[in-house]
């Protein structure tokens, strides 16, 4: 398919600058899948338990934003100097994406903030640099003392305030490793869980680190030729144990965000039986044709144009749904993006 099939016009005005309060008061498009045929619904987000029933089961990515932003200045040139935390490297070396103006050199010195310098080791390619932090101590600790929350440029130029460092995290965010917000499960509330609890809906967590990747459009002119980016997940024992317990009662399992959907489709891949414990970097590609073996139903976002996350929801909802559903959303101004409105996929 050519990825202009998955390109739109968005009003700016409908990109989303700051989280809805509470957070279950955002609005839900419900986008039924009923024999080929559109059906769309317009609730409020905490409806959401009226659409599932008792044993279907709710898959969370618990994974937690890292402070991962950075910002300082050049020693040498005392020019400005940003980067982004992705991955530790070992021997207390990081993983960084940075930009700054002119050619930092190997050997240079970033001051960031007071009291965390970093030292360029190695130049990689597209703006990525091996560094080593100084004073020495786990990544963790590092960026919660010296960064900030790493908002997607779209969201006020990336500037996060002190707001952001609970507003961009889901309430059940648990392990840290994400640099950016598995979004659809931002809307949910402790209030809304307990609601569903009474209702008999099962809830059970993965993890997916969001890399920044997540972002990168699709550039190539056909969605095949899009090589996707790595991330960690993990499925653990209990997961899987849920799982297996409500496929074989017959009831949904149903996906919070795409990250979520990703990490079942992954497993569902690999495993012998269906769905079981699992670890590991995932590629996966979900896009229209895939056959959906982990997930029933999804929660999300709207997307960005062309990107892989737009091309996953029509996968499983179809491509002229999905298409129609983004049309009446922009209709009807939602809010899109990481801080925007909810979609529900649903039979």
């Amino acid at each position: 398919m050519q990825t202009s099939e998955f390109d739109f016009e968005l009003p700016p005005e409908l990109i989303a600058q700051h989280p809805t309060e509470p957070r279950d008061q955002a609005r839900l498009m419900v986008l039924r899948r009923n024999k080929g045929k559109v059906q769309l619904e317009h609730r409020t987000f905490a409806d959401l338990p009226e659409y599932l029933n008792p044993g279907d089961l709710l898959i969370r990515n618990n994974s937690r934003v890292l402070q991962a932003r950075l910002l300082g200045e050049r020693e040498a040139t005392g020019g400005r100097w940003e980067g982004l935390y992705l991955a530790s490297q070992g021997q207390g070396l990081w993983e960084i994406l940075a930009t700054t103006r002119g050619r930092p050199q190997p050997g240079e010195f970033i001051r960031v903030a007071e009291g965390l310098r970093l030292e360029l080791i190695e130049r990689g390619a597209e703006g990525r640099w091996i560094v080593r932090p100084t004073p020495e101590g786990s990544a963790l600790e590092l960026l919660t003392r010296f960064g900030q929350i790493p908002l997607p440029p779209y969201i006020r130029k990336g500037r996060a305030d002190q707001a952001d460092l609970e507003d961009y995290q889901t309430t059940y965010a648990a392990a840290p490793g994400s640099v950016a917000a598995p979004t659809a499960g931002l809307h949910f509330t402790s209030g809304l869980f307990d609601k569903l609890a009474e209702r008999g809906v099962q809830v059970a967590d993965v993890t997916l680190h969001v890399g920044v990747g997540t972002f990168r459009p699709i550039e190539a002119t056909s969605i095949d030729l899009h090589t996707m980016h790595a991330e960690w997940a993990q499925v653990t024992p209990e997961t899987a144990a849920a799982w297996h317990a409500a496929r074989a009662a017959g009831k949904r399992i149903v996906a919070i965000g795409t990250t979520s959907a990703r990490t079942l489709e992954t497993v569902a891949q690999v495993s012998q039986s269906g769905m079981e414990p699992w670890q590991g970097e995932t590629r996966i590609y979900i896009r229209p044709g895939h056959v959906f073996q982990g997930t029933d139903a999804l929660v999300t976002n709207f997307h960005l144009p062309k990107s892989s996350l737009l091309v996953l929801v029509s996968a499983l909802a179809g491509v002229e749904a999905t298409r129609e559903a983004y049309a009446e959303a922009i209709r009807r101004h939602y809010r899109f993006y990481s801080y925007g409105d909810a979609m529900l996929v649903i039979d």
